[in-house]
């Protein structure tokens, strides 16, 4: 529970950083707000009416800044001074409770009698592969590459992409390569370069003329699509080099030891290993509504052959920010759908700088 007047700064930042708790921890913690007009109606509450002289901890007492914050029993609506459990404090005693919550435990040498589970794995087993790993992006490649130097002889890399609903595919290498950090890295430092010429170059004695710097979308997704499909064929020259197969094939597990594959013509076998480790990764959620079937996704905007022109990003996380963020640097007309705040379970300062920004 955390008490204070609307205006309250301490107030504001002891709440933002509670409530930011509970979206990491909402089985843990659960926060209620007391929150008062004005300084005068908190300090009637909290004094005059004598809420905190009813606390059995005797810090709070004396206390009259604001917040006002404890725990408790229950999650009501109104303050109740039988439920309170803890007297935390003011704000540097909520941000030190804040701290201390989040600290690693210290691990006891007796962790009450945890032990690895014997999975029947045998060295002379009869499979087709020790080990194959179900998903070839990030995770998946560095995975294969540690289990052949922890003694693995026989390991493959399953990859596989299914086409987005618009029919965008992509090589090995994951989400990260293909559709996410490194091309829109690339075409956000475009978006920079773009903006430094016309903010700074008067400044520095160069002159653009009286127009601004034109872009071509086209030259930058040929650029960015060519630097990737470098980054496809280094890693795949990079599982080779470390003794690992790769299978560009789509798997279901038909049991414990086996696995159906099919390649991208359709041909279906089957293949076995003594353990998998399945590391796929996720994929964007599509629109349920009306028209959604006409949008993209980020699986698709890095790759497309045309400007989007005027855009909508549809959402508030840090995916559609970064889209919009680089649309919007490159000079099209970029607007962002915002259900409720931005950027949900990040830094409240953070993402506050950011929508001042924007």
């Amino acid at each position: 529970h955390i008490a204070g007047w609307a205006t309250c700064g301490f107030y504001k930042r002891g709440v933002s950083v509670l409530s930011s708790l509970s979206i990491l921890f909402p089985t843990r913690i659960k926060v209620v707000e007391h929150e008062y007009a004005s300084r005068e109606e908190y300090r009637s509450w909290l004094i005059e009416k004598g809420f905190r002289d009813e606390v059995q901890d005797s810090r709070a007492h004396s206390h009259t800044s604001s917040p006002f914050v404890w725990t408790a029993k229950r999650a009501t609506a109104k303050p109740l001074s039988k439920d309170v459990i803890d007297f935390v404090g003011g704000c540097d005693d909520t941000m030190e409770f804040c701290r201390k919550f989040c600290e690693p435990k210290a691990v006891e040498e007796d962790v009450g009698g945890v032990t690895m589970v014997d999975d029947g794995y045998s060295p002379d087993h009869e499979f087709d592969y020790d080990l194959v790993v179900i998903g070839g992006g990030s995770g998946g490649l560095a995975a294969s590459k540690e289990a052949v130097k922890q003694g693995a002889t026989k390991v493959a890399v399953l990859d596989f992409v299914k086409p987005s609903p618009k029919g965008s595919t992509w090589g090995l290498g994951g989400t990260c390569v293909n559709v996410g950090c490194i091309p829109k890295k690339m075409m956000h430092n475009a978006a920079i370069i773009k903006e430094t010429i016309e903010a700074d170059s008067a400044a520095f004695g160069l002159s653009t003329g009286e127009s601004k710097a034109t872009h071509s979308w086209e030259n930058m997704r040929t650029n960015v699509q060519n630097h990737i499909k470098g980054l496809n064929f280094k890693y795949r020259v990079n599982l080779r080099e470390n003794s690992v197969t790769y299978l560009n094939k789509l798997g279901t597990f038909k049991d414990q030891h086996t696995l159906t594959v099919v390649d991208k013509k359709g041909r279906a076998s089957e293949i076995t290993a003594a353990r998998f480790l399945v590391a796929v990764g996720g994929r964007p959620t599509t629109l349920d509504c009306e028209g959604g079937e006409l949008a993209i996704s980020s699986d698709d905007i890095f790759s497309l052959e045309k400007s989007p022109g005027k855009t909508l990003c549809v959402g508030a996380s840090y995916i559609s920010l970064e889209c919009a963020g680089f649309l919007a640097g490159l000079g099209y007309d970029t607007t962002v759908a915002v259900r409720s705040i931005l950027l949900r379970g990040f830094d409240r300062e953070c993402a506050d700088k950011i929508g001042s920004s924007m």
